[in-house]
């Protein structure tokens, strides 16, 4: 691809209505009661961060409320173990900006929430998101600078929680298969495990 240069521009403002009062009226700094009756049912949500280096895109799952309210700008959700790539945790380091995006099965809306993370150690804290005997080493908190909802319509155009969407597994390669071919771009077939 090409570098973009100011002749390629799009004139944006000329293809697109400009959003209406409602809408950015709809974009709040702090959260409300009806963010925070979503937040207590949300089990899941993509998690943006960056750094000099590039953009990374990492989901995260939990239980109902797993992602818990502070306060009105304030969140805070546990790491627990995944590939231990720790991609989000190290470009917060780097560059506190970050977005969430909130999926809720079943239902045509998103919620989404910009804001400022970093990444925490604190004793008191990890207790109090402990599941069971398990206690996360680390935690993300969130200063939320925008909260918003988003209206559903790539869900709907995707078909996304329609029955006769759900793929059938037999038509794609088997995580066998991944990793088969994974270990032969390494040569000596060793692999890591399959969890991106």
């Amino acid at each position: 691809m090409h570098e973009s240069s100011q002749s390629d521009a799009v004139d944006l403002n000329r293809l697109y209505a400009h959003p209406t009062e409602r809408i950015q009226k709809a974009v709040l700094d702090h959260l409300m009661d009806f963010h925070k009756a979503y937040l207590a049912k949300a089990t899941f949500f993509c998690l943006a961060t960056g750094d000099g280096n590039g953009l990374d895109a990492s989901p995260r799952g939990g239980p109902p409320g797993f992602v818990r309210v502070l306060d009105a700008r304030t969140l805070v959700f546990a790491d627990w173990p995944g590939n231990n790539r720790i991609a989000s945790l190290r470009n917060l380091q780097n560059d506190d900006r970050l977005a969430m995006l909130f999926l809720f099965p079943g239902l045509e809306t998103f919620l989404r929430i910009n804001g400022r993370g970093r990444v925490s150690s604190d004793g008191d804290l990890m207790q109090e998101l402990r599941e069971g005997i398990k206690v996360p080493k680390t935690a993300i908190v969130i200063r939320i600078d925008e909260v918003l909802f988003h209206c559903g319509r790539a869900i709907n155009r995707a078909r996304l929680w329609r029955d006769e969407s759900h793929l059938d597994p037999n038509h794609l390669p088997t995580v066998g298969d991944v990793m088969a071919g994974l270990a032969q771009l390494q040569g000596d077939g060793a692999c890591q495990k399959f969890c991106v």
